[in-house]
């Protein structure tokens, strides 16, 4: 993806300074706010990465939006990102802002793939069995796949967990390959 590296030198930068002032909470909050709200706006987004936008529209735009509602700090962030002509990577600072934040604060990330939007009360299963098995806490990060057909993929770190239909029709497809393989 275009801009991955630059948003994590963002996102650690603002972070440190953050963590400077003692507002590292509030700011992730602003975070957490500006990546919810440029994901579920198709508008938003289209704002951001246009070049045929104006920049002076796009920050108005921007300060109606988020000015009353997020820290002086991250209204810096946006104009400096603003400035340097980066607003299109806006999303991806706001979200590895907040994976920097949770790893300082402990926080695992448990990523589950599934064919459909978690229900609540499928979140708090998983959060309390990631706990369970880390001893950590954890947020949960929701990635729809259609693909996998049913059930899901669960990844904390390194650890993959892969109870999806998908997975298990390829290991019967695998097993009679195998079993007609044999028997020639």
């Amino acid at each position: 993806m275009s801009g991955s590296r630059a948003a994590i030198r963002y996102a650690k930068a603002i972070l440190s300074f953050a963590l400077e002032q003692q507002k590292e909470v509030q700011v992730n909050e602003d975070m957490m706010l500006i990546a919810t709200t440029i994901e579920e706006s198709d508008e938003l987004q289209v704002l951001l990465t246009s070049p045929v936008i104006k920049t002076e529209l796009k920050k108005a735009a921007l300060n109606q939006l988020f000015a009353s509602k997020v820290s002086s700090l991250t209204i810096g962030l946006i104009n400096l990102l603003i400035d340097n002509k980066r607003l299109a990577i806006l999303s991806y600072v706001a979200k590895k802002y907040t994976v920097l934040f949770d790893k300082l604060k402990g926080i695992e990330v448990a990523k589950v793939t599934s064919a459909f939007p978690l229900t609540d009360a499928l979140n708090k299963k998983v959060l309390s069995k990631v706990k369970e098995l880390t001893g950590k806490e954890a947020t949960i990060e929701n990635v729809i796949n259609p693909e996998i057909i049913g059930g899901f993929i669960l990844r904390i770190g390194d650890v993959q967990y892969d109870a999806s239909v998908a997975n298990k029709l390829q290991g019967l497809k695998r097993q009679f390959e195998s079993e007609s393989y044999r028997k020639l």
